[in-house]
């Protein structure tokens, strides 16, 4: 869900304001130059490198907790954080902790470059409405307008590569007992095509849609009052001379912020992940048990699937994967931000916006 996209740099928070000062050349209407478009695709790259990177190094705790999510409860095999990551090495072997990630760093790339280019036309148009609106030609965007185009941004990329994210839970929660096997995304996509018709890849995207507001929302709010906090109250002397905050402490406030958000809206999350299970044709053994308590997975809708969840399993069961999700946001951090970096000096990124 929209926690996906988290999950992988230093924050929500973060992208925005970075993607912010890459769109000033829409804010304040200047045609970018050749230099800043090849610039700009020279820091996608980066970003998709750094996202390939963070969230292979992560990938067996996301596997292991879009398993948590679906697995039958009358049959359940996958008993916590440690349990499960031994369970999957002991019968999957190590391509087993790897399950789904090409396919999750495949959206990358993609998601990226749209999730750039809405920020930049959603700004124009908020800024131009703004605008109009207090009848100051020289306005600019406030934190309010930014977080609310990022927002936009941030749904319509997840819109635009949702398919690939519905068709990668799937193939994650497969295993060598399934009684079919998904060969990879494309087969993936062609085969949920095929049987269960072109809505199908879209099953649970109103909770994903709906999971952007609280999370981004709530990483804006977090990391802002913490980032105030420590430097009005200079606490645990982490606060420099010239009143900044150093990039380790910024990114502790970032993985504060994003582990608030996604628990937050976590039980969005499972309740996608598992409206993405319905209908699946010799669905995997974890979703359906192995023969013993074969339990339909049948969602009229996200409400439906609520109600259902929470009277047959509990309402722990919509926060079921929640620790290996929390346990792997700060290596994630950190190895985005490290990579991303290296990867800039390496292809020499300098975005250059005229003044």
């Amino acid at each position: 869900m929209a926690s996906e996209e988290v999950k992988t740099s230093e924050s929500a928070v973060s992208k925005i304001v970075t993607l912010a000062e890459e769109a000033k050349l829409a804010k304040e209407e200047i045609k970018p130059t050749k230099y800043q478009l090849y610039s700009i695709c020279k820091s996608l790259v980066a970003g998709g490198v750094a996202g390939g990177v963070s969230r292979t190094a992560v990938a067996p705790l996301e596997r292991l907790k879009i398993l948590l999510q679906v697995q039958n409860p009358h049959n359940v095999k996958y008993c916590g954080t440690i349990q499960g990551l031994k369970y999957i090495w002991r019968s999957e072997g190590f391509r087993g902790m790897f399950k789904g990630n090409g396919t999750n760093c495949a959206r990358i790339v993609p998601n990226s470059a749209v999730k750039f280019f809405s920020y930049e036309q959603a700004s124009k148009g908020i800024l131009y409405l703004y605008r109009q609106q207090t009848g100051n030609e020289d306005a600019q965007l406030t934190p309010l307008l930014r977080l609310g185009a990022g927002a936009c941004a941030g749904i319509i990329a997840m819109s635009a590569t949702y398919p690939m994210d519905m068709v990668r839970g799937r193939i994650t929660v497969q295993t060598e007992k399934s009684p079919f096997q998904y060969r990879g995304m494309f087969h993936a996509l062609s085969t949920v095509l095929r049987e269960e018709g072109f809505r199908a890849l879209y099953k649970g995207w109103l909770p994903s849609v709906i999971g952007v507001v609280p999370y981004v929302g709530l990483n804006f709010a977090v990391y802002e009052s913490l980032k105030d906090w420590l430097i009005k109250s200079k606490a645990f002397g982490l606060v420099g001379e010239d009143d900044e905050l150093g990039v380790a402490t910024r990114l502790a406030c970032g993985a504060t912020a994003g582990t608030v958000g996604q628990t937050i809206a976590y039980p969005l999350d499972v309740i996608r992940r598992r409206m993405q299970m319905v209908g699946w044709n010799h669905a995997s053994s974890i979703v359906i048990g192995d023969g013993r308590s074969k339990v339909a997975l049948e969602y009229t809708g996200m409400i439906d699937a609520f109600k259902k969840t929470v009277r047959h399993e509990g309402f722990g069961a919509l926060y079921r994967g929640l620790v290996p999700n929390s346990v792997k946001v700060v290596p994630s951090i950190a190895i985005a931000f490290v990579t991303y970096e290296q990867v800039k000096a390496v292809l020499g990124v300098e975005i250059r916006i005229s003044d």
